[in-house]
């Protein structure tokens, strides 16, 4: 059947041509996130098996070319998580059991983390067990099946990339879990010591001096640590044993 696909067939989420059938209520609806936003219940993805082809209207079993028009439903298509999409370098990792964006190459399965990570940290990231199957300490959303992108931390947990953005605007510079710096720090260390040193202390404070207390716990350090003194405009040359974590 001949024309354009139906307006109806647009959908924030995802670019397709057909509409999934969702078991759980008998309704059809674009993708499964469009079902989540009116249902006061979640879509399985895994349990679909029949689609609705928004050019010509055909129901017929899930695949990703309709048997009556010919339309083909997504650039990219995954038979075990039905999902349909525009081309994004999608690929489905069975660990962690759903599609990712790729491309597939740039990524490894960390087998401990039980998660998706760039090639780029293979070598260097903490494994923290079953990390992505929480919620961003953030925003109390789903890190697993998050369409968000997500960063790791030196600490080894994660963040959506958007919720990191917006504490480091906001000045914090912790892991809410753990409190560990959340990246290196030398660069924002060296722009403190670059404007302490340009602003004098005032004469009541030349003299001051800080000393630590006992039994006072801190968290021993994994990167350079900070004398504290140098934060009031004092060099003493001597290095405090803690640092001081934002």
């Amino acid at each position: 059947m001949a024309g354009a696909v139906k307006e109806e067939a647009s959908c924030t989420h995802y670019k397709r041509h057909c509409k999934l059938l969702a078991k759980c209520c008998g309704e059809f609806f674009v993708c499964r996130l469009c079902h989540d936003d009116v249902k006061e219940h979640t879509m399985d993805r895994f349990a679909v098996t029949t689609v609705k082809c928004l050019q010509c209207g055909t129901e017929q079993p899930a695949a990703n070319v309709c048997k009556d028009c010919g339309i083909v439903f997504g650039e990219y298509y995954c038979s075990i998580c039905h999902l349909f999409d525009a081309d994004k370098k999608q690929f489905h990792c069975c660990g962690c059991g759903i599609c990712r964006v790729g491309p597939k190459e740039n990524y490894f399965h960390c087998f401990t983390c039980n998660f998706c990570l760039h090639n780029d940290i293979k070598d260097t990231h903490k494994c923290v067990q079953n990390v992505s199957r929480q919620n961003c300490s953030v925003c109390m959303e789903d890190l697993h099946t998050s369409r968000t992108s997500v960063n790791t931390l030196l600490c080894g947990h994660l963040l959506h990339r958007t919720c990191y953005s917006d504490m480091w605007k906001r000045g914090f510079y912790r892991c809410p879990l753990c409190v560990h710096s959340m990246t290196y720090m030398h660069d924002f260390w060296k722009d403190l010591d670059d404007e302490i040193a340009m602003t004098p202390m005032p004469e009541a404070y030349q003299s001051a001096t800080v000393m630590r207390r006992q039994g006072i716990q801190t968290r021993k350090s994994e990167w350079p640590s900070r004398d504290l003194s140098a934060t009031l405009g004092r060099e003493t040359g001597k290095r405090r044993p803690f640092e001081l974590r934002f």
